[in-house]
């Protein structure tokens, strides 16, 4: 009925007929939600859904009870009198409207044609008390590889929190291509947005068999489609938070500005797939520009915490750098692992200046480990579950991001010539519902530094809006699951999943206009 499924969920006698005429009654903390709630229902009930005046009777109410409910919690009772809704919070608010969407019918989720006039909905009684296990519950898009339009990021951003997910990890910089305008370095989107042309088909495979598409591809998000982006979300209580990845992955902005390289050979934007030997310099200008982008962004995302990356650093260059050897003796440092977690250590201390905390992939921890880090750094482990496992029981905050069960650039079948060209691996529906974020290897101490999880989507692969939806949906739908459940009562089996609650839901992804992959 209710995808993610609720905590607690019973099923009461009748229901509530919804009118065009019905009012709202709520407090002012509950603003976001009234105005959520009549996005939805205005459109289908061809009314307007105004506040109820003093003493006026109203169908719905909403308020926010933080001493009834903790954060992002809520309270959803529908009987044949009325609706009520109490949040913990805002966006627990928020989230009882979610809910109540679930319980009208599917076509009240088409955004096109909608129906009009005089309108009314059975919504069946219930009673919901519901909150997240977890409290980040994110989804990774990578703009970068692939630009992905504005209005797809929005309309990415309206699907999170149908499914109450929270978070939008925006990757905005790699080899391929920067997306993100930074006014004091103009040619990284004069330059650095734009590659000429890409590779034809997959990159595993050798050099002398690939092929380009002759077609240049680019695109870059301005600071005001930025701002749009990042107040559209917080309508939404979904925290944008930007990436941009260093030292590694930044051949874009080398191309832009090669005085940020290590000069051993011409910079271009990257045209294939796969991981650049060339990488930032450790020269202070480099960490001022690192510096100074990092400013900027600060100045666009309120997020708190502010992505980094670090992973995928080849050391090639670093190794026969006279700058960089000069910087690791200067350090005493032992090696070029240990070098790039000075680097973390630099953009870290600069974002907790300004009250940031700095997230970067696993590969953060080599160099020294955890004890090389400051200890606001926050790991997001992708390579398996061991970097989140070696952060956490060293005090480290951590994101699980494993590729095994959370990377949905994977084939979603074992029969890839029936699915569009991937990256390889493996991760089918029911995989990403089995997932649990919480390693089993660690105590209920460390556990606690367990934020939540990431689903990721990687586009080196996926050209278009429609390619990245067949990728995201439905195991978004199975994440958001993971996320949200409360595994003490138990994990349904998978084909209670399937039937009860994602079936159902795929009706409002139709609804929806999404390009979802069937069902096996």
């Amino acid at each position: 009925m209710i995808l993610p499924k609720p905590h607690q969920l019973t099923r009461l006698d009748g229901a509530f007929t919804l009118t065009s005429s019905a009012r709202v009654r709520a407090d002012e903390a509950a603003g976001p939600a009234v105005a959520a709630l009549r996005r939805a229902l205005e459109p289908i009930t061809g009314g307007t859904i105004a506040r109820a005046v003093d003493g006026e009777p109203a169908a719905i109410t909403i308020t926010v009870d933080a001493e009834r409910f903790g954060p992002e919690a809520y309270s959803l009772t529908v009987t044949p009198e009325g609706i009520e809704i109490v949040g913990g919070d805002a966006a627990g608010a928020f989230y009882g409207v979610q809910s109540l969407r679930q319980l009208l019918p599917a076509e009240t989720f088409k955004p096109a044609d909608r129906p009009q006039g005089d309108r009314t909905f059975e919504v069946p009684a219930v009673r919901v008390t519901d909150r997240p296990t977890f409290r980040w519950r994110g989804t990774m898009l990578d703009v970068a590889r692939h630009f992905m339009p504005k209005e797809f990021v929005l309309q990415l951003i309206d699907l999170l929190a149908l499914h109450k997910l929270n978070v939008l990890h925006l990757h905005l910089t790699e080899d391929q291509g920067w997306r993100i305008e930074i006014p004091k370095y103009p040619r990284l989107t004069e330059v650095g947005a734009w590659r000429p042309e890409t590779l034809v088909g997959h990159a595993h495979r050798p050099e002398s068999e690939y092929t380009f598409d002759g077609t240049p591809h680019g695109g870059f998000y301005t600071q005001d489609d930025i701002r749009e982006i990042v107040a559209y979300a917080a309508e939404r209580f979904v925290t944008v938070m930007p990436e941009i990845d260093m030292p590694g992955h930044m051949l874009a902005a080398i191309a832009a500005y090669p005085e940020l390289g290590n000069g051993l050979k011409p910079a271009k934007v990257w045209t294939r797939w796969g991981i650049s030997e060339q990488i930032l310099n450790v020269e202070d200008s480099t960490l001022d520009f690192c510096r100074d982008v990092l400013a900027e962004v600060m100045r666009l995302f309120p997020s708190q915490l502010i992505h980094c990356g670090g992973d995928e650093v080849p050391k090639a260059e670093w190794k026969v750098s006279p700058s960089a050897q000069r910087r690791i003796r200067e350090l005493g440092l032992a090696d070029e692992n240990e070098l790039q977690a000075w680097f973390t250590a630099q953009m870290a201390t600069y974002l907790a200046e300004h009250g940031r905390r700095f997230v970067g992939w696993d590969e953060v921890l080599e160099g020294g480990g955890p004890a090389k880090l400051p200890d606001d750094v926050v790991v997001m482990s992708w390579r398996g579950e061991e970097g989140g496992i070696q952060a956490a029981q060293a005090g480290l905050d951590v994101i699980m991001a494993t590729r095994t069960h959370l990377y949905f650039d994977y084939y979603q079948s074992e029969d890839h010539e029936a699915e569009p060209l991937a990256i390889g691996g493996f991760t089918p529906l029911e995989k990403v519902y089995g997932y649990r974020p919480v390693p089993a290897a660690l105590d209920a101490d460390a556990a606690k530094h367990v934020l939540g999880a990431q689903c990721q989507l990687w586009t080196e692969y996926v050209p278009t809006v429609e390619h990245a939806q067949y990728m995201l949906f439905p195991r978004l739908c199975a994440f958001a699951e993971t996320v949200w459940r409360d595994e003490s009562q138990g994990i349904d089996d998978y084909a209670v999943f399937l039937n009860e609650r994602l079936r159902p839901h795929l009706a409002r992804l139709d609804a929806l206009g999404v390009n979802y992959r069937p069902l096996d």
